[in-house]
């Protein structure tokens, strides 16, 4: 299968080297310009993991923040997200002839967003897991085509929680996922919106809505926002 990968860091890179590893070909990426604000770009250990694993092998690259369907090359089998915080829309989808997906690592419909290992740990949830999904336009919002649980192991950081047990099961869960498209196996399984949570970035600003709060003698109004989690 020809692939495109959108995506950031070691694991963008990790599974494009599955990927290879198991007969597909990679034939562009989108990542982030550089790894960190105000470094050199003309250096390449300034840049993004992906991008710098795509150079040597003459793989094009497109910054992720401008990543549009013009930048997907023809002949595109399957593009897919891996650890992208960029949101891909429609037209750059339909450039995948057989399927777009995506990797999150939670139980979803639970804890979508961009921190949902982060929520995890805080929650205090002893079991997680990672899910392939289409992607739509709905956020984290899209047909499910494979799922695995995990347990969240006793004194677990975001960090070891995602380089122990997530990371290594997104790149598992891609590959099957790619592998069922290859043969002609097709998954989708609708998310339970009745069962969906969503937590917003924990960097986010706070949430201030003044007009939410009761004065004396007042009626407190009763409003969704304010059921907002507290809080990558």
């Amino acid at each position: 299968m020809n692939i495109y990968i959108s995506g950031r860091g070691a694991f963008a890179v990790q599974v494009a080297e599955a990927f290879e590893d198991a007969g597909h070909r990679l034939v562009g990426v989108a990542a982030p310009r550089l790894r960190k604000a105000h470094t050199d770009e003309s250096h390449p250990l300034s840049w993004d993991r992906l991008r710098a694993w795509a150079l040597p092998r003459n793989i094009p690259w497109t910054d992720a923040d401008t990543l549009r369907a013009m930048h997907v090359p023809d002949g595109v089998d399957i593009l897919v997200a891996a650890h992208s915080h960029a949101f891909i829309g429609r037209h750059t989808r339909a450039r995948a002839s057989v399927a777009a997906i995506g990797y999150h690592p939670s139980l979803l419909p639970l804890h979508r967003g961009r921190d949902a290992i982060r929520w995890t740990i805080r929650d205090g949830d002893k079991v997680t897991g990672g899910t392939v999904y289409h992607l739509t336009e709905r956020t984290d919002g899209g047909p499910i085509a494979a799922q695995e649980h995990v347990l969240v192991p006793p004194g677990s950081t975001p960090q070891s929680l995602w380089r122990e047990q997530l990371a290594p099961l997104g790149v598992r869960l891609l590959l099957r996922v790619v592998s069922d498209l290859a043969r002609g196996r097709r998954i989708e399984v609708p998310q339970d919106e009745q069962l969906a949570t969503w937590e917003p970035a924990m960097d986010a600003a706070p949430l201030f809505k003044p007009e939410l709060i009761a004065l004396p003698g007042s009626v407190p109004v009763q409003s969704d926002s304010w059921a907002l989690h507290a809080e990558p």
